[in-house]
């Protein structure tokens, strides 16, 4: 039976057996290709599946660390998450790109590398200070991810921003065409509320930092 969906029949071998179809050396055994190559004697005569392999995923993080996330401790949690967040990354084997907002431009930290006990370094050193130049660090960003994508087109990409949304005036955002969530970073007894906004606007889900702890 021949379609869209249908397997390719294996060629014909010298005595009527038919051949193998390539096959991953660790997957599952295939047992129907298997017996029709005959009975089989040995492990070598046992066709295997190929390993499915997972996407490479890349989660681009974006950091509000500008001077008014030093209030309330909301720089501290936002290092604490952070060290959760690499953790994760590293137990998924996902690569990290980030991106830190602060003074008066947007600056890559890294772009792509994989996670482990090297950013230990740079989250220890993660001050606050400056501007919030947080419009600049998500339009870079987007325009990283689209380049990153032409590049690696199998790679699920993952975006997560850390913000108080204390920006001075508040932008137009445009949604990426990736999953989103922004995590908002404000604390104190009087928020602007702003980081809400924020995230309606990328089509990004919302939560409170507080809500992860």
């Amino acid at each position: 039976m021949t379609g869209a969906d249908a397997s390719p029949r294996p060629g014909r071998l010298s005595g009527g057996k038919s051949g193998a179809p390539r096959a991953g050396v660790d997957g599952a055994i295939a047992w129907l290709p298997s017996l029709l190559r005959g009975r089989p004697k040995t492990r070598h005569d046992l066709v295997r599946q190929p390993r499915t392999r997972r996407p490479q995923t890349l989660w681009l993080v974006i950091v509000d660390a500008s001077a008014s996330t030093r209030r309330h401790q909301a720089l501290s949690q936002t290092k604490g998450f952070l060290a959760q967040l690499f953790d994760d990354a590293y137990r998924q084997r996902a690569r990290l790109a980030l991106l830190t907002a602060s003074g008066t431009r947007a600056r890559w930290q890294h772009q792509g590398l994989k996670a482990g006990s090297s950013l230990q370094p740079w989250l220890d050193a993660l001050g606050a200070g400056g501007g919030t130049p947080l419009v600049d660090a998500i339009e870079q960003a987007g325009d990283w991810l689209d380049k990153r994508h032409t590049r690696y087109p199998a790679e699920e990409h993952r975006l997560v921003i850390l913000t108080d949304g204390r920006v001075k005036d508040m932008p137009t955002l445009s949604p990426f065409d990736c999953p989103s969530l922004l995590i908002d970073t404000e604390q104190g007894p009087i928020r602007l509320g702003r980081a809400s906004e924020m995230a309606r606007q990328l089509g990004a889900d919302y939560r409170h930092i507080n809500e992860l702890a």
